[in-house]
């Protein structure tokens, strides 16, 4: 067995104090206080994406993946589309 450094103070782990693991899911007046504010900015592309990742439960990874042809075809807005999550 080795003895302890009696001289170094021990050392604190990075995520001491911190929360770890999954996060709480969005509370309902969360969600409408994020489509208030991106309708106010008037940025309607990310209203859009906000709605679709929640509508598929798609993470940022795979929602930035996503293209226009994914969702409309000629103009039309797709009935169904089907996402692989990574």
């Amino acid at each position: 067995m080795s003895q302890p450094d009696l001289f170094r103070l021990p050392r604190k782990p990075w995520n001491a104090g911190r929360m770890t693991g999954a996060k709480a899911p969005l509370k309902p007046k969360h969600i409408w206080a994020i489509r208030q504010h991106l309708k106010s900015v008037g940025s309607i592309r990310d209203v859009a994406m906000f709605n679709i990742a929640l509508d598929a439960k798609l993470r940022g990874c795979d929602l930035v993946k996503l293209r226009l042809g994914d969702i409309a075809q000629g103009g039309a807005i797709r009935q169904r589309s089907m996402i692989i999550q990574q």
